[in-house]
């Protein structure tokens, strides 16, 4: 979130505008927002609604539910349900006409859409 907050103004310049969804309650999400000084919308999509429809969803194991438990994250309480779902990181730049013209999905939450690769296709013709 800190990486794609450092491109707002060049975002903004370029008339677009950065929109994240997270599974969270809304109480959490602006927590996490103004914890990490977000100027732009954090909306909550309780019941990963949007990332279902997306296909974007992800369920815990059973196993790795007891790792989180034994951590202490608690992702049920984070959510507002217990279904032990999150959805799988993806970054979508969506064009004034509807069309998605740049699309990244990876399972592997610790690799995301370089803030790079979103200007150079806003700046696209």
């Amino acid at each position: 979130m800190r990486a794609y907050q450092s491109i707002v103004p060049d975002l903004n310049a370029l008339g677009a505008s950065l929109v994240a969804v997270s599974p969270m309650l809304p109480d959490n999400s602006l927590s996490m927002a103004e914890k990490n000084s977000l100027e732009f919308a954090v909306l909550s999509d309780l019941g990963n609604a949007v990332a279902r429809a997306y296909g974007l969803v992800w369920r815990f194991p059973p196993e790795l539910r007891e790792l989180y438990a034994s951590f202490r994250i608690a992702v049920p309480e984070v959510n507002g349900d217990d279904s032990w779902e999150l959805p799988i990181p993806a970054t979508f730049v969506v064009g004034p006409d509807g069309i998605v013209r740049f699309a990244f999905v990876d399972p592997d939450y610790t690799r995301r859409a370089e803030p790079a690769e979103i200007l150079e296709t806003l700046r696209a013709p």
